[in-house]
């Protein structure tokens, strides 16, 4: 089955059985029910019934709809494959463990401060979530991926005297900036609900670092601009230009573009660590510099041959004679 087709089973799928449980255990429950605890397993949050429900939903839903993007995407990568495959088994497992889990620490409980939660049942649901995504990665993998593409040297310009010159490129992911959108919105809603207390402060407090990370995430990382100048290459990311990076020519030793996917740097937004990092948005050419002191970094960008051949020209310039 290809995940385009796996996609729309599995998602309604999971959704019905986060309703049906609750449903079908309703007069067993206490309204609200506990939905987070705190040391020694003692609860100290809770949701009226609807909105915990709700809550559990809605959560899946972001996560299905992910998987629903990258499967419209195309997977054409060994390690998308794994990745993909990996997460629709490990969080369907995940988030159907973990509702029957509160489903069971609040069941024939008077009140939600009575639920009782066994740390044991959680700890199961971890590990069949990470066996799953390891069986469902394995199995889904695909075909090997065919060897990347090779170094290429750009064509060599030649300055005239006292010109001054300017390379300037962007590229975004659209699918980045909707992941950002999406974070935001749920970002408000939460702290509307909040605000009018339909949720607790420490049931907020649970998934706000969370949704806050994935906003930062989104919006940082779904477009980034090269500029290069006399003075190096500058980079400048998110839709308002910040953070941005900046590399004297003095640092670089020599610039060339190269293919990169995402399968080759372990996926997309800024990967790899500092000295030898992959700035990945979508896959393609990048534009590759060398450091003199050893390492390189790369990132995705339109026109990357171009943007190499003009480094190149401007440390040619400055290099003595």
């Amino acid at each position: 089955m290809t995940p385009r087709r796996a996609a729309p089973i599995v998602g309604p799928a999971v959704t019905a059985v986060l309703v049906a449980l609750p449903l079908a255990l309703r007069d067993r429950l206490p309204d609200p029910m506990a939905t987070h605890w705190g040391p020694g397993n003692v609860p100290d949050g809770s949701m009226a019934f609807p909105v915990a429900v709700g809550m559990q939903v809605a959560v899946w839903g972001l996560i299905w709809l992910g998987l629903v993007v990258a499967a419209l995407r195309g997977l054409d990568s060994r390690m998308s494959r794994v990745s993909w495959w990996g997460s629709l088994a490990g969080m369907s497992v995940f988030v159907i463990g973990m509702g029957v889990t509160s489903l069971l620490a609040n069941l024939d409980a008077p009140t939600w401060r009575a639920a009782a939660l066994d740390g044991r049942h959680v700890l199961a649901v971890l590990a069949a979530g990470v066996a799953a995504a390891g069986l469902a990665g394995y199995l889904g993998r695909g075909a090997p991926d065919p060897a990347a593409g090779p170094r290429a040297e750009p064509p060599v310009l030649h300055l005239r005297g006292g010109e001054r010159v300017v390379w300037v490129s962007h590229v975004s992911n659209p699918w980045l900036v909707l992941l950002g959108v999406g974070a935001a919105v749920v970002l408000t809603v939460l702290l509307v609900l909040q605000m009018f207390g339909v949720v607790s402060g420490v049931a907020a407090g649970a998934v706000l670092p969370v949704v806050v990370l994935v906003l930062a995430l989104g919006l940082l990382t779904s477009s980034v601009t090269a500029r290069v100048t006399a003075e190096g290459l500058t980079l400048l990311f998110g839709p308002f230009g910040w953070p941005l990076r900046r590399i004297p020519l003095s640092r670089i030793e020599r610039a060339w573009s190269q293919p990169r996917r995402p399968a080759d740097v372990g996926g997309w937004g800024v990967r790899g660590l500092p000295g030898r990092a992959t700035i990945m948005l979508r896959a393609g050419d990048c534009l590759v510099v060398g450091y003199r002191g050893g390492g390189t970094l790369a990132v995705s960008i339109d026109d990357a041959e171009r943007g190499a051949a003009l480094l190149n020209a401007l440390i040619a310039e400055r290099a003595p004679a």
